[in-house]
């Protein structure tokens, strides 16, 4: 039995071979797997598995920058910082500014408030140096309180008020001359209840000047270049000095006469330390300040004459004359009193 051909199988149409189109090949990391959806039933050979499709895409290329975006952002920030700066140091300086001022203002605040204390400083010592001035009130000295000195001195308060250093020094003037008087003031008192010599003298001159004269029991020739009993000196009119030679030791020479004699003597203390009442007062006695001073022990010292018989024994007496021979009459007498009445210092407050 002849063999058998097998039976041709029908003749299909080809299956297209599905070829993926050749990629790059992608990196691991880039592959994207892909799952294909399986064939419907019924429709022939099974189309081959096709493998998945690996997608590359390339990385976008880097931009690149522009020089001059680079420049003016730099620009704008070193700007940025200058302004930042410049505001910095403006706001520093406004309070650096500030803070001189505050200090300007506090140190003006200390300078007022030194230059007020140092004017009621200055106002306290020119009440003191008058309340001391007043204690002279009354004397019959008009020089005994420089009225003129101590105005310039509470005057010159006045004019350097703005200047811290000058008040000072006139405060410092102020307490000298309310130290003088004071001192002065204290030393008269002691002098007129002390009698440090013992003498007749010195007792009539601290009656008559209250303390502020002094007795020097000296040579009085020498000190007034003349043969004298006594003399007053215009160089220092607040010491009476007496020759003790002459005055001690004669044999006619009584209390009585050393009376008159101080008293002749403490004239020429009131001539000299009231120039201005004596100019006008001394015309009537010719311009003769001797005269005057005789006029005054007549006229204030009762029973007083310039011619005396002085006994010292029972048939022994001594005829003395003193002064300079001339007895005032009773207008020069009232001359004298009017004299006497307007003479001294006169406490006035000092206005500045």
């Amino acid at each position: 039995m002849p063999p058998v051909e097998p039976p041709v199988p029908p003749v299909q149409p080809p299956v297209p071979v599905v070829v993926p189109p050749v990629q790059p090949p992608v990196p691991p990391s880039a592959v994207v797997p892909t799952v294909q959806p399986p064939a419907p039933p019924g429709a022939g050979y099974a189309a081959p598995a096709v493998a998945p499709v690996e997608t590359y895409s390339p990385p976008p290329a880097p931009k690149k920058r522009s020089r001059i975006g680079w420049i003016i952002t730099v620009v704008l920030l070193a700007l940025a910082l200058i302004a930042t700066g410049v505001f910095l140091y403006l706001a520093l300086q406004r309070l650096e500014q500030a803070n001189d001022r505050i200090d300007d203002q506090d140190r003006e605040i200390q300078e007022q408030q030194d230059l007020i204390e140092k004017k009621e400083t200055f106002g306290a010592a020119a009440e003191e140096l008058m309340d001391t001035a007043a204690l002279f009130d009354g004397l019959p000295y008009a020089t005994i309180v420089d009225t003129t000195n101590l105005t310039g001195l509470i005057r010159a308060g006045w004019a350097h008020r703005w200047n811290p250093e000058l008040l000072d020094a006139d405060t410092e003037n102020l307490v000298a001359a309310k130290d003088e008087l004071a001192a002065r003031h204290s030393a008269a008192q002691a002098e007129a209840s002390s009698n440090a010599s013992g003498t007749v003298y010195e007792s009539l001159t601290d009656s008559l000047g209250t303390g502020y004269l002094r007795t020097s029991l000296d040579t009085a020739d020498a000190t007034c270049e003349q043969d004298v009993w006594g003399c007053v000196s215009g160089a220092d009119p607040w010491a009476i000095h007496y020759d003790n030679a002459q005055t001690a030791s004669e044999p006619y020479m009584t209390d009585w006469l050393r009376t008159g004699l101080a008293y002749h003597e403490y004239a020429h203390v009131l001539q000299f330390t009231n120039p201005e009442q004596t100019a006008s007062a001394v015309a009537s006695f010719g311009d003769d300040y001797e005269t005057m001073a005789d006029c005054y022990a007549l006229t204030t010292l009762p029973g007083w004459t310039l011619d005396h018989t002085i006994y010292t024994g029972a048939f022994e007496y001594w005829e003395v004359s003193v002064g300079y021979g001339y007895t005032c009459d009773a207008n020069q007498q009232q001359v004298i009193r009017d004299w006497v009445s307007g003479l001294g210092y006169r406490y006035a407050p000092i206005s500045q």
